[in-house]
């Protein structure tokens, strides 16, 4: 009988160290409802960010979207002053046969090439800084020399 007592010992010995183990666990006390509800708030918690991100993302989109149709603006104006410009020195019976390069960017005109002579060379001036939009003219024409 001795290992009878032995047993019993043995079993009351390890059943006594899981009781103590047991004491010593962390126990959670939350109910099941109570961790749906922490893990749906976690959930809100991403999707709230995921919003706020997705909208700083989209204010971005379209600030840039905002700032390339000014430029496509600006672009498209120039183009309408640089062939103004044109128009208005090939009407002109001095400047017509002449080329003269008209340049635009923002609405500041540049004329490149050659005028016959002082007179044209400023009423070329004149003529471009009358165009609707023009707000500089940086006249680099030259004076053609004649041929004796």
């Amino acid at each position: 009988m001795k290992t009878t007592h032995r047993y019993s010992a043995l079993f009351a010995a390890a059943a006594a160290t899981v009781l103590i183990a047991a004491c010593g666990e962390k126990v959670d006390d939350a109910t099941v409802g109570q961790k749906i509800d922490n893990s749906a708030a976690t959930v809100q918690s991403a999707g709230a960010e995921l919003k706020n991100d997705a909208q700083v993302a989209a204010a971005d989109a379209q600030a840039a979207g905002s700032k390339a149709a000014d430029t496509v603006a600006e672009n498209a104006t120039d183009m309408a002053i640089t062939t103004k410009v044109n128009a208005a020195l090939a009407a002109d019976d001095k400047l017509s046969s002449l080329k003269i390069d008209v340049d635009t960017e923002a609405g500041n005109v540049a004329l490149i090439g050659t005028a016959p002579d002082e007179a044209s060379r400023q009423r070329a001036t004149t003529l471009a800084a009358a165009v609707d939009g023009v707000v500089t003219v940086d006249n680099r024409l030259t004076i053609e020399k004649k041929n004796s």
